[in-house]
């Protein structure tokens, strides 16, 4: 199973939970691919992910298969070959549009599975990663507020949430969607930049079931919960966003406790983690 992640520092809390949940589930080899990148905005500065960090990663994936690696790529010579300069000031990290980029990588496997850094698996991903994907592009899961305002294809809800992709490299390739994504973020101001391109241009979106991106509270049949910004009516309008790093507000607000075991997994290894890098450091 070949994944794949995207971040600068700031990812490498959401990057760990989700692939500690990844190895608890599956047994199959694993491929992970971590992209990242520094860059400076006039607001902003982005670190990108150290190599201690990816090796840590790596070690542990090698404890439970010795098939399975984590590799490391540095983009920050393509990402600023093809800068989305109007993009860059947004309220989303450019470091999401670095899955635009994958493409241009040398070792590509014919299929993806990308996730995002606040994505939980609870169940095996075979299923999801193995769905027939003959004349599609992507293959995602409807968005669960955008599906209602945004609309690009033959369906009436065809407005996937970009946070779980299955992707076809192959279709990609000939279709060169992911470079004209690239250029779509290059030339235009979008809302959710890099999710906005992949549903305008992809032509081909095979739509996924809710239980493998959801987005809203969890289920009995979730395979991957997504921890988005979500809306509360009561006692006021207001929006609610918690990450599974946010132990104490996982537990205070969306009263979850199933991931417990999971996120004192995560707590022990990012103190190690922590450790090694000021060792570095020194």
């Amino acid at each position: 199973m070949e994944l794949l992640y995207c971040g600068d520092r700031n990812a490498e809390d959401g990057i760990l939970i989700s692939l500690l949940s990844v190895l608890k589930q599956e047994t199959a080899e694993l491929h992970v691919r971590v992209l990242t990148m520094e860059c400076r905005t006039s607001t902003r500065a982005y670190q990108k992910i150290p190599s201690f960090f990816a090796g840590y990663l790596d070690k542990l994936a090698k404890e439970k298969n010795p098939g399975n690696w984590v590799r490391l790529y540095d983009m920050t010579s393509q990402f600023m070959a093809e800068p989305p300069a109007p993009n860059m000031e947004t309220r989303f990290s450019p470091l999401c549009m670095l899955r635009l980029y994958v493409d241009l990588l040398d070792d590509l496997p014919d299929r993806l599975l990308y996730l995002d850094a606040d994505v939980i698996a609870r169940a095996p991903l075979d299923d999801l990663y193995h769905t027939d994907m003959e004349g599609f592009e992507i293959a995602g899961v409807l968005d669960y507020y955008g599906r209602w305002f945004f609309h690009h294809g033959r369906h009436v809800f065809d407005y996937l949430n970009s946070g779980v992709l299955v992707m076809n490299m192959v279709q990609i390739r000939k279709s060169g969607l992911l470079r004209r994504c690239r250029h779509m973020c290059a030339t235009q101001q979008l809302f959710m930049p890099d999710q906005s391109a992949l549903n305008k241009l992809a032509a081909e979106k095979k739509l996924l079931p809710r239980r493998y991106n959801e987005q809203r509270r969890l289920h009995r049949r979730t395979i991957l919960q997504h921890f988005t910004t979500s809306f509360r009516f009561l006692p006021w309008l207001h929006a609610v966003t918690v990450k599974p790093w946010q132990v104490d507000r996982m537990h205070d607000i969306l009263h979850l406790h199933v991931y417990d075991d999971l996120l004192s997994q995560y707590a022990y290894h990012m103190s190690a983690i922590r450790s090694q890098g000021e060792v570095k450091n020194d």
